[in-house]
């Protein structure tokens, strides 16, 4: 059987640690869970670690958590799409936008539905996704600041998503001016700069992150405990919240090097990590889970001396030592996903997921009625 398990006393670890850096910065925190796509046992469980907000891109995972007891706090953390806003308002108290045409139609779903909703505006800093350029923020704030139904919670940027460029000091200064611009303009107060995310946290613990950055959108590093900007896991954290198991469907010795002529015909792209020469032998363990399952190149096998020799969609082969190894068909080889592995995984229908024991502090209070960053 394969199954992806989620160890909520890792998790428990990252989230108490990642808390108390945001409290040294006077900073809150929404738990990205979009990594979780829905899992409700998992959602609820987070809940029940005293986690108070949480932020998904997906409508339908807000619907999960809107099944949550004592539900969160909830950011929607995909720019809104004129098609959806009803779901929007409904399901999320806080949403990251870029166009004020969207913001505007928000407003007026907001006052149908008899809700206040708030907006984060985005700013773009160089990481060429969503954000206003900053020559219009005025003109936009303007606009914002006078509808009805709209409450500004604040600024933010996403640095680091797409384009995979370092989040620098000078972006986060530069964000923290453009509020204190606006807030001049304007004599109005804008209370968050949400631009903190896994990859700025390096920074945070460089004392590189300017205190009024005071909001941070969290999940690889809560899940992974992933050191983005410089590799390997964030000191403090745990890497060990999500282990991979698959199931040994055959074990044999064989050639390391593929006979004859090899060609691009394998739909994917082939994985290079293994270390091999010519005329060498080893035996070699298939598990039955393969590139429909998740992204096989973010996979790394628990044991350090088995290489992952290369996957079709549903088998991936492992090198597992020139010795005969202590596995047999029926055992299972485990590893440790990367973030693309891990949301492949968790968004299939093929692979189950199960919590680890959950640790004792896991009961929301009857009297935690207040909803605010975690």
């Amino acid at each position: 059987m394969n199954r992806v398990t989620i160890d909520m006393d890792a998790l428990r670890h990252n989230i108490d640690q990642i808390g108390r850096w945001m409290d040294a910065h006077d900073a809150t925190w929404t738990l990205v869970t979009k990594a979780m796509c829905g899992h409700q046992p998992t959602l609820s469980a987070l809940r029940g670690l005293g986690v108070r907000s949480m932020g998904d891109s997906r409508l339908e995972n807000l619907e999960a958590l809107a099944q949550v007891r004592r539900r969160p706090e909830t950011w929607y953390l995909r720019p809104p799409h004129l098609s959806a806003l009803p779901l929007v308002v409904s399901l999320s108290d806080v949403s990251l936008n870029s166009e004020i045409a969207v913001v505007d139609a928000l407003n007026r779903e907001a006052r149908k539905q008899g809700r206040h909703h708030r907006v984060v505006i985005m700013i773009e800093l160089g990481d060429l996704r969503e954000g206003l350029l900053p020559g219009s923020l005025v003109s936009a704030y303007r606009r914002v600041f006078e509808l009805s139904n709209i409450e500004v919670f604040g600024i933010g940027a996403n640095l680091g998503c797409l384009a995979g460029a370092v989040p620098s000091p000078d972006q986060l200064t530069q964000l923290a001016l453009y509020r204190e611009l606006l807030e001049l303009k304007f004599e109005r107060k804008l209370p968050l700069i949400s631009a903190g995310s896994s990859a700025v946290l390096p920074l945070l613990l460089q004392g590189q992150v300017p205190r009024s950055v005071n909001h941070y959108r969290i999940g690889e590093a809560v899940f992974l405990g992933t050191d983005l900007v410089n590799g390997g896991t964030l000191e403090g954290l745990r890497n060990d919240g999500i282990t991979l198991e698959a199931e040994v469907v055959e074990v044999k010795k064989k050639s390391l090097i593929p006979l004859g002529e090899t060609t691009s015909m394998t739909p994917f792209e082939p994985i290079n990590g293994a270390d091999t020469h010519p005329g060498q032998r080893g035996y070699r363990a298939l598990v039955n889970l393969g590139q429909l399952d998740t992204e096989v190149r973010g996979l790394t096998p628990i044991d350090p001396s088995y290489q992952i020799a290369g996957a079709s969609s549903d088998i991936t082969v492992v090198n597992v030592g020139e010795d005969r190894p202590d596995i047999a068909v029926g055992d299972s080889l485990r590893f440790r996903p990367d973030y693309a592995a891990l949301v492949r995984l968790m968004s299939g229908r093929y692979v189950e997921k199960v919590l680890a024991p959950v640790p004792s502090r896991v009961d929301v209070s009857e009297s935690d009625e207040t909803v605010v960053p975690f």
